[in-house]
């Protein structure tokens, strides 16, 4: 990861979220982070639109099953490394955001822990029955 994204400024800069928008955590998540006031223009693009990003983030060979994508001026970070990379970026105003931040700041904590909400995710989308992306 870039030391552009390490820091939490108010620098405008472009951010991208590809997400599943089928997912009720995906969804709450979103909704909660509060990223806009930090980072400036936040796009959400939902996993399974037709959007052009979905196909640019799926030809990189990205699983959007396996994963969320952030993009940052360009840069394009995927699962563990999307989810430190929002913790960087977002304000740590918020019981959530201070939660997100002491949870995925740090590549470790995010890498033993993505794994297992991605589990949670994946199951509760079954339950649900609802297709993969």
């Amino acid at each position: 990861m870039t030391d552009s994204v390490k820091t939490n400024t108010t620098a405008s800069r472009e951010v991208s979220i590809v997400y599943d928008g089928d997912c009720p955590f995906c969804q709450q998540y979103t909704k909660l982070l509060r990223l806009r006031k930090s980072a400036g223009a936040v796009n959400l693009v939902d996993a399974r639109s037709s959007d052009p990003l979905v196909a640019e983030t799926q030809s990189r060979g990205f699983d959007l099953n396996q994963g969320m994508v952030v993009v940052v001026a360009g840069q394009f970070h995927y699962g563990a490394e999307a989810m430190q990379v929002l913790a960087l970026l977002s304000t740590r105003s918020g019981w959530f955001n201070r939660l997100n931040y002491w949870m995925f700041h740090h590549r470790t904590a995010a890498t033993v822990l993505y794994p297992i909400l991605r589990t949670g995710r994946n199951t509760v989308l079954r339950v649900l029955r609802r297709k993969p992306i």
